[in-house]
């Protein structure tokens, strides 16, 4: 992890390491595939798509820990700190083995199944903010929809429960940092969830609504309908899809260069509500076209306070993590550069690694001139023209 980058407040410890008999695929649930890539790889993009870093702790079979790893850098890589643990013979065992793991400075800790594979980022932001907001337990839960008996062992129907006073519970569940390590600590009896074991130490523990997609892939049939949902509804995948884009941003002598996600020091910068990093924006654009979600001007609007001066890499990353929700992943991207500066050959295999690490994709950059024609070739400024490959799943 880049030292420059804070610690980070929040950690989500990912639970991996159940054997998934139910399933019946022969080996742990966590390591079964879903459209092309694992239950684990799933949750885990979830955690690379919250609005703030995270550690990342999961928690895996003993016997697969070096599978686990390079799950983990191939879907985080660096942009927080991250470990694999050994779980233990129960949950709350191999619970217990990744708080073990967590770094000082965290204070928001949450729980998760990696067999809720398809939980959106979103709801994992909702609980941390929810954590901050009540100081207390926050878990997931959606409202119970059908009706529910209360029956004896030999299907006798003693009762009808009220079913406006329960809640189906999910994960992630968010706690702050020393309410959970305290109840686990007094721990004598195992819980069946992370929020039982908390409110059995003394703690207060709310809901909030959880999400129709943190359904947790249990048997056979969770997996064919978490495959319908990543294809959109339909019985086949969707087909590939290539998008194109293209921006233009006249220069700034006041501003920073910033192009191709790289600072380049000592030249004019390009006029912008962000950093007007052509390249960015046109595979941004590319991106999201190829995705039909959209272009750059209609996803994140010029009018956010917020991405003022934001940095390219910023709007591909949120890029990226929309047309992966839309069922789909890069397979490569290409852009070119057209300007008479900067000179961009020396940088180039630099600017390639730097969007490809945000992007988890291959990334091919190019540049030419106009032979002094045209915005361009008076020296004005810079255009870009990016195209995107998109696969399914």
């Amino acid at each position: 992890m880049d030292s420059s980058i804070p610690a980070p407040r929040v950690a989500v410890v990912v639970v991996a390491a159940g054997s998934g008999t139910r399933l019946g695929a022969g080996l742990p649930k966590a390591f079964v595939a879903l459209g092309g890539r694992t239950l684990l790889e799933r949750s885990l993009g979830s955690v690379r798509g919250m609005a703030e870093p995270a550690q990342t702790i999961v928690v895996a079979p003993s016997e697969r820990l070096e599978e686990a790893r390079t799950i983990v850098a191939g879907a985080l890589g660096s942009l927080a700190p991250s470990a694999v643990v050994a779980g233990g013979e129960t949950r709350q065992r191999s619970v217990a083995a990744g708080l073990a793991a967590l770094a000082p400075d965290v204070e928001v800790v949450l729980v998760h199944d990696a067999a809720r594979a398809l939980t959106p980022p979103s709801l994992f932001d909702a609980v941390v903010a929810a954590v901050r907001h009540a100081g207390h337990g926050i878990i997931p839960g959606l409202p119970v929809s059908d009706t529910i008996k209360r029956v004896s062992p030999d299907g006798e129907v003693h009762e009808t429960v009220d079913r406006s006073a329960l809640s189906a519970i999910q994960t992630p569940q968010g706690f702050p940092r020393d309410q959970l390590l305290a109840a686990y600590a007094a721990a004598t009896s195992d819980e069946t969830d992370d929020a039982g074991l908390v409110a059995a130490g003394g703690h207060p523990v709310s809901v909030v609504p959880g999400d129709a997609h943190a359904f947790k892939i249990t048997t056979p049939w969770d997996l064919r309908r978490a495959e319908v949902l990543l294809n959109g509804g339909r019985a086949e995948p969707p087909t590939p899809r290539i998008g194109f884009g293209s921006d233009t941003h006249g220069f700034d002598p006041a501003a920073e260069l910033w192009l191709a996600g790289l600072h380049w020091p000592g030249e004019d910068g390009l006029a912008g509500h962000s950093d007007g990093d052509a390249v960015a924006h046109a595979i941004v654009d590319a991106l999201l076209s190829a995705a039909a979600l959209g272009d750059i001007g209609t996803v994140f609007g010029t009018d956010d306070p917020r991405l003022a001066d934001a940095r390219g890499v910023v709007f591909l990353a949120e890029a990226r993590r929309l047309v992966e929700e839309a069922g789909y992943r890069i397979g490569n991207v290409t852009a070119q550069i057209v300007g008479n500066r900067p000179k961009f050959s020396p940088r180039r295999a630099e600017a390639q690694e730097a969007l490809a690490a945000v992007l988890g994709a291959p990334v091919s950059l190019s540049a030419t001139t106009t032979d002094g024609l045209g915005f361009t070739g008076r020296g004005e400024g810079v255009a870009a023209l990016a195209t995107a490959l998109l696969l399914p799943r």
